[in-house]
């Protein structure tokens, strides 16, 4: 549930929760620009330009302002836009339309989540290489450092980070501190660059610059990157804190930005501007600093991988996932989860982008292609809703942000043939999986040939009345009881195992995000009773303890196993996703020693 913390505490913990990813990026931003363009005082004055105005527009104005308005019980999110967009639709085939453009943003997202640790930890550990001493340690030895607190960082996620969680915000809060104070002293030796809040300058630098102006796009959005935070984790914390928190974080990141360019105007020469700056200006303070900037990288990880089990968690309970095994690492907060697949496959992503690319400047050449993906698809669905729900100027400006997101995502296609092909890679592989997964239930469902309730009930009356009954209560997971699945009708007409009380327990995600609500339903037959569970899609909860307020005492759990024969490939690899992933039963861990499965054996 969504608390909204008082407003110094709730803005501090947004800092460690939120804008982790966005606050390192004054790490490498400049300095990859300045590899694809030379630091003339025309090109710094437009591109610090462009990054003012790439924060205003795609952060403050898209998420911040619009996105943000569009909550639904507080949440917010890819899936959440389209849970607001499908019901404004009468269409099936726009509602398949949103649906895949839904799928594509998790994806997306997904892939962002893999390159953030990569190029957050590399760029900070690059700055070691200024130190005097470490200058000849080698990019090799970089490389080992960013994997091994990679690793460390990935195996501390089954121990959860609850208890260390608490230091994220007030440490965020000394890092962008250190950036603003360090971005005005440096622009102090240069005060005229603050001229380029003026928009002119960088519609004049893509001007001037042609072909190469539009392509400098590509590497000016990672200025950018985590800004799509602020929507997808309004949920946790709340609108107001995270507003308030952006402002602090948007004038620290300025500041930071004209310092370093001001910098740049002095040191042109310069190979890692931020570094290179502070070494400069106060090289007894660097070593505490670049500590400090490493500790902030392993905080926007840290975000990033938490978000994707949230993300992971929200595509689980709104079935367009599989039933990943979630483990809960606190005991006081049940939003705090693993999940040891995503872990894994984050994990070995990390370390194979860092050997790929070896160095954070090349590693930009996969970064920002999903973000500006995502944000497009953001912004195509807001601008939709706004129009269905005749909000006309709401509508205008986010069509005008859409485009600009367009247009950063046209200059991120040159990217890809120089590793943004990467990106894709990453973000298909659960592209993929969303779609035979969501295939093949269909599929499965329709294979499994459902009894009708009404014949159901008619031939379990002639067996509960005749029929010796076992003493206790049975429970059956069902989907819909208006379809009974084969193991329900095998177990009880074929084998006739009847017990004295047999309950069909169902679950219903809401569109909501949380709450939980179960209940009895009218009986179905004498014995035969319907027990629902009403949970918010972003819900977790425990479904034994559901029981025992309801009174239930079960003594066996029944449900159904699918052993899937398959020929086509696609639906092979759904059959191993099945046997790879817990059973419903399992996800929601009920007890062992009361677990029946029923096999039905499926040709698909």
């Amino acid at each position: 549930m969504i608390h909204q913390d008082s407003s110094i505490k709730g803005i501090i913990k947004s800092l460690g929760l939120v804008f982790g990813d966005i606050g390192t990026s004054p790490i490498y931003t400049l300095t990859v620009i300045f590899l694809l363009t030379k630091p003339t005082p025309d090109n710094v004055l437009g591109v610090l330009s462009l990054i003012i105005w790439t924060l205003l527009l795609l952060v403050t104005v898209e998420y911040a302002w619009l996105a943000m308005s569009l909550g639904k019980k507080g949440e917010g999110g890819t899936i959440v836009l389209k849970e607001l967009l499908v019901p404004l639709l009468k269409s099936g085939r726009k509602v398949s339309f949103v649906t895949l453009l839904a799928f594509i943003g998790v994806s997306l997202l997904i892939g962002d989540g893999v390159i953030t640790p990569a190029i957050s930890i590399l760029s900070a550990v690059e700055g070691t290489l200024l130190i005097p001493g470490l200058k000849d340690m080698g990019q090799e030895n970089v490389i080992l450092i960013s994997a091994l607190i990679a690793v460390l960082l990935f195996l501390v996620q089954k121990k959860g980070t609850d208890r260390i969680s608490i230091f994220f915000g007030p440490l965020m809060l000394v890092w962008f501190a250190a950036l603003a104070v360090s971005g005005i002293y440096s622009l102090m030796h240069s005060p005229s660059i603050v001229k380029a809040v003026n928009p002119y300058y960088g519609l004049r630098f893509i001007y001037d610059n042609g072909i190469t102006g539009f392509f400098v796009l590509s590497e000016v959005i990672l200025c950018a990157t985590g800004g799509e935070a602020l929507y997808a984790d309004m949920g946790h914390l709340g609108r107001k804190p995270i507003l308030r928190a952006w402002y602090l974080v948007f004038c620290a990141l300025v500041l930071s930005y004209l310092g370093q360019a001001a910098f740049v105007l002095h040191h042109p020469e310069a190979k890692n501007v931020l570094f290179e700056m502070i070494f400069t200006h106060a090289n007894y303070i660097y070593v505490p600093f670049l500590i400090l900037s490493v500790i902030a990288t392993v905080i926007a990880s840290q975000a990033m991988i938490s978000g994707m089990f949230s993300i992971v968690y929200q595509g689980i309970t709104t079935h367009i996932m599989p039933l990943f095994r979630v483990d809960y690492t606190s005991v006081e907060m049940r939003a705090q989860i693993y999940i040891a697949a995503v872990n894994w496959f984050l994990l070995v992503s990390v370390l194979f982008i860092m050997y790929e690319f070896r160095e954070s400047s090349k590693l930009a050449a996969a970064y920002g292609l999903a973000v500006t993906g995502t944000m497009t698809l953001t912004g195509i669905m807001m601008t939709w809703i706004f129009h269905l729900r005749k909000k006309m100027m709401l509508a205008s400006i986010s069509l005008f942000v859409t485009v600009i997101d367009v247009i950063f995502l046209v200059s991120n296609a040159y990217k890809i043939p120089h590793g943004g092909y990467w990106s894709l890679i990453i973000a298909a592989v659960p592209f993929l999986m969303i779609l035979v997964y969501t295939f093949g239930q269909r599929k499965l469902y329709r294979s499994l040939r459902p009894m009708k309730l009404e014949t159901f009930v008619e031939r379990y009356d002639l067996l509960y009345k005749n029929k010796s009954r076992i003493e206790g209560t049975a429970l059956f997971f069902v989907r819909d009881t208006r379809r009974i699945p084969p193991f329900i009708s095998n177990t009880m007409l074929l084998n006739n195992i009847i017990y004295e009380d047999n309950i069909m327990v169902s679950v219903i995600k809401r569109d909501d995000p949380f709450g939980v609500t179960g209940y009895f339903l009218e009986d179905i037959a004498p014995g035969l009773r319907h027990f629902e569970i009403q949970c918010g899609y972003m819900e977790i909860f425990s479904m034994e303890s559901i029981f025992k307020e309801a009174g239930i005492d079960e003594k066996t759990i029944f449900y159904g196993i699918e052993d899937i024969i398959a020929r086509n490939i696609i639906w092979k690899i759904f059959a191993l996703i099945k046997k790879l992933t817990p059973s419903f039963v399992q996800f929601y861990k009920m007890p062992p020693h009361k677990l029946h499965g029923v096999v039905t054996r499926i040709e698909m």
